[in-house]
């Protein structure tokens, strides 16, 4: 008895995101206890196809220049100017022997600098307008037997750096980043010297200036490339293989190369749910989808339907779409109990019987459910039993009846944190009897009962895992803001922006 409920999301023309509730969902499902796989964030089997793509924008790319700069201009503050010294002719001085030792920077600044997307290639990165100021130390001796000393302080201006950032994946599934092309200008230098002759500026601007310009830029270009590097290490954070629970976790490792376009970079995850331990894939395989070429967020996270039914593949497996209620499950207060006085008032042959006695059941799946994702709506269908048992006196079970059933539930999904996180109301429960050992019954008379132990037994335990939620592919210290969520066709967007923290 198939239902859908409307997901409450405003419609929107296109894929354009208005601010909305959490994301309200109606679920066709056997068992509430599959919403465990619901709201887990999942993708692909070993189709090429992702079952995750990741979508970042040029406005992520600027958050992440941001960033990127202030480690950059830490890494240029670790230039060492090497000493210099010689000799050359100064008129009227004549032939002069100096040194400029001791330099160090006291201060660097990029004001100008942007990034953009090479198509097809990777990342560029330009920096103009830079500055360097050192102070150092000097020393001059001239006419064989005078001497002098003092310090200087240089400012160079006009620095310039442009560089090619590749952007690949490695053998471990994770991004990778490195220099492929670098080139750096020093413009001008201007010296003042402190306790020197006027002569000595025709020393620097015709002889030292050069020499000092060429040895900073030789070094500019290495450290760029070096703290290009040095991002690897947290791209590695991302996690390809995130433990979920006691019988899950997912993988996101990418299944190719970074995409790159005028206005993004597009990443294709496997994101797949395997039981822990064991890696088998489904019979089912990822179906290509494509982002909507948004570009409002940071971020873009796309989870297709594959998500869900990888999950459900593997929770199925490993027998967790189970769960036995018993009466201690039930509240107090209710006076509906399982046993077999409670159950003998609408299946007399069950009281006489099996009289005086406490009862358990057993709901589960029959088999992995299926679940579609349609414009503002989220589909599950599954099949699954309600097994019915006496609790007799030496504590063994005695079965009395299994129920096949249907169950109509719906969620709001939402994100937390960095996770996909939900919640359930039990909307409605089909049966029909699939075996009877204490002869014929009519079903229908047992809705109310069973409505009322998966509302009161089951929803609660399904809600605080649901709570918990499932992990949303992130790197490092990353934090999801001004988070807005849609149901597309075939899959579920996550429009978002990030924040990452020490």
């Amino acid at each position: 008895m198939e239902e859908r409920a409307r997901v409450l999301l405003h419609r929107t023309h296109g894929t354009r995101f208005h601010r909305t509730q959490p994301l309200e969902v109606a679920v066709h499902i056997m068992s509430p206890w599959f919403l465990l796989a619901l709201v887990a964030l999942v993708p692909l089997s070993q189709s090429t196809n992702p079952g995750v793509k990741v979508k970042l924008t040029q406005r992520g790319l600027e958050y992440g220049r941001q960033i990127g700069m202030a480690s950059l201009q830490s890494k240029l503050k670790s230039i060492k100017v090497p000493d210099l010294s010689g000799t050359e002719k100064v008129a009227p001085i004549g032939k002069v022997k100096y040194s400029l030792t001791g330099m160090q920077i006291v201060n660097l600044g990029l004001p100008k600098s942007a990034v953009g997307l090479v198509p097809g290639t990777g990342i560029s990165l330009s920096v103009g307008n830079a500055f360097i100021s050192l102070h150092g130390n000097w020393r001059v001796k001239y006419l064989r037997f005078i001497k002098d000393s003092g310090t200087f302080d240089l400012a160079v201006s006009g620095l310039t750096i442009s560089a090619g950032i590749s952007l690949k994946s490695d053998e471990t599934g994770h991004p990778a980043v490195s220099c492929a092309s670098c080139a750096a200008t020093v413009g001008s230098a201007n010296i003042k010297f402190h306790g020197g002759a006027s002569w000595l500026y025709n020393l620097f601007s015709s002889f030292i200036d050069k020499a000092l310009r060429s040895a900073l830029q030789k070094q500019i270009c290495p450290l760029v490339s070096d703290a290009i590097s040095e991002m690897n290490p947290h791209l590695k954070t991302l996690n390809v293989l995130a433990k979920v629970d006691q019988y899950a976790e997912i993988e996101y490792s990418m299944v190719t190369s970074p995409t790159i376009s005028k206005a993004s970079i597009d990443f294709s995850l496997k994101g797949e749910f395997y039981n822990i331990g064991k890696h088998q894939e489904p019979p089912f395989s990822a179906a290509p989808f494509s982002l909507p070429a948004q570009s409002t967020n940071m971020l873009y996270i796309g989870v297709s339907s594959f998500t869900t039914n990888s999950a459900g593949f593997v929770y199925n497996n490993a027998g967790a779409l189970s769960l036995y209620i018993t009466d201690d499950m039930i509240p107090a207060s209710s006076p509906i109990r399982l046993n077999t006085r409670t159950f003998g008032a609408f299946i007399p042959q069950i009281a006489k019987r099996f009289p005086g006695l406490m009862m358990k059941l057993l709901v589960k799946t029959s088999n992995a459910p299926n679940i579609t994702f349609e414009p503002n709506n989220v589909t599950l269908q599954a099949t699954g039993t309600v097994t019915a048992y006496a609790i007799l006196p030496n504590s063994t079970l005695e079965p009395l009846f299994i129920l096949d059933m249907d169950a109509s539930v719906s969620a709001h999904v939402y994100v937390t944190g960095v996770k996909l996180a939900g919640a359930v109301a039990l909307n409605r429960i089909d049966m029909t009897l699939g075996t009877s050992y204490v002869g014929p019954f009519q079903v229908k008379s047992l809705d109310n009962i069973l409505l009322m132990v998966l509302k009161v037994a089951v929803i609660p335990k399904v809600n605080a895992r649901l709570q918990q939620g499932y992990p949303l592919p992130a790197i490092g210290k990353m934090n999801l803001i001004n988070t807005q969520l849609l149901v597309l066709k075939d899959y579920m967007l996550i429009g978002t922006d990030v924040h990452f923290t020490e």
